[in-house]
């Protein structure tokens, strides 16, 4: 028996518009600590970038990576920003520092495979996919020569937002429900997602398969309605659900921009969303002055964005223009022993005005963002509760 203890630790998303060394001012220690260290590259990166529309996007933003991450994972919706040459780029700046990666590739084969790191002894594999779209950065079938993201397909429907709320007592004959006469789009509408049969089987599958080949098998998710604080999604716990049935040790999430709750489901955690790690983006910024280097079309989104999520950025974050309660964060840690998972741990951060994220353990500003987790894992009615040990927050079932 190997009672050796290692640690994992795992970010949510990243984006860097410039050099990022000054956001390692905490995250810097925490990352030397543990034994294997991931996290979510949200954008494509450009090696020697040749166009303005690049030039946000250099891969030489990304170094301060080199060293501090082993693995990231790029099955995002916005992998295929730059098409094919983004994905291929930032595939090739990965193996050109030697950081493991997973997620995205030429084809959906090469994008479906498991990224595997070694260390003392463990061997940790890691899935990951794109469970929101767009369905444009999906990756092509072998020969397509469409490449982009791995990806759990869905369909959406869609129901009127005035009648969420409300029931409805409509008698269905024989399960049909025929539409018989034309409906009229005048009104605001909420879509839902709801998982593909085959595409769930292909992704539990892949998972079945991929545990045979290590000791801790990770699932990393691209989920969850964006900035959208508490909800957790039926969706998103179905597909979570079918990840640890066959298999996945460990359900690990990003992309919404706000922290979600966290769940047990038998024995095994599932971190429903772990918001930003590091994303440094002030061209979203209303207060975004550098207008020589925006496209019209990024203008333009500055402005519809507020409009279609319903938020206004905090105009004391200008380089981190995302909900307010965006800023509180946190960072996955597990405890292994003997080659499983005895712990699940949570590191508290809260953002500040420069858009760092610093890290706080029990210290009344800790306790703030263990408040807000508590709060939003019981508004979800997620079963987790939380107690500090030291400085980090245990993750056990109520």
């Amino acid at each position: 028996m190997d009672n050796r203890e290692i640690t994992l630790l795992f970010g949510g998303d990243i984006c860097f518009e410039d050099n990022g060394e000054r956001f390692f001012v905490d995250l810097g220690p925490l990352l030397e600590k543990a034994d294997f260290r991931m996290a979510m590259l949200e954008n494509p990166y450009i090696i020697n970038p040749d166009e303005p529309k690049y030039m946000k996007r250099d891969a030489r933003f990304l170094d301060p990576l080199v060293g501090r991450l082993d693995l990231v994972t790029l099955a995002g919706n916005h992998i295929y920003d730059f098409e094919e040459r983004g994905v291929k780029d930032t595939i090739q700046w990965c193996e050109n520092v030697g950081i493991k990666h997973c997620g995205a590739g030429p084809d959906i084969v090469a994008a479906s495979k498991p990224a595997f790191v070694e260390k003392k002894g463990l061997k940790v594999g890691v899935l990951a996919y794109n469970v929101i779209g767009g369905t444009t950065k999906w990756a092509g079938e072998p020969g397509s020569g469409k490449s982009g993201c791995s990806y759990v397909r869905f369909h959406r429907a869609y129901k009127p937002l005035d009648e969420i709320d409300q029931e409805m007592n409509i008698k269905f004959e024989h399960d049909v429900w025929q539409i018989k006469k034309p409906i009229k789009m005048d009104k605001e509408f909420m879509g839902y997602n709801f998982l593909d049969h085959e595409s769930l089987i292909k992704m539990g599958r892949e998972v079945y398969e991929a545990k045979k080949q290590c000791d801790i098998l990770i699932t990393y998710f691209h989920k969850g309605y964006v900035h959208r604080p508490i909800e957790v999604a039926p969706f998103e716990k179905l597909v979570s659900y079918i990840a640890i049935d066959n298999g996945a040790d460990v359900v690990m999430a990003s992309h919404s921009h706000v922290m979600h709750g966290i769940e047990m489901y038998k024995g095994k955690a599932i971190y429903h969303g772990l918001n930003n790690f590091i994303m440094y983006v002030p061209s979203l910024s209303p207060k975004y002055t550098d207008r020589a280097h925006a496209s019209q079309t990024e203008l333009e989104w500055v402005k519809n964005r507020i409009d279609r999520f319903g938020f206004v950025p905090d105009p004391e974050y200008p380089s981190y223009p995302f909900h307010p309660e965006s800023v509180y964060t946190a960072t996955a840690k597990l405890v292994i022993r003997d080659k499983k998972i005895v712990e699940n741990r949570a590191i508290m951060m809260k953002v500040e005005k420069d858009g760092i994220p610093y890290v706080h353990g029990n210290t009344p500003v800790g306790n703030e963002c263990l408040d807000y987790l508590r709060k939003i894992t019981d508004g979800a009615g997620l079963n987790c509760k939380y107690d500090w040990c030291g400085d980090e927050v245990v993750i056990s079932e109520k």
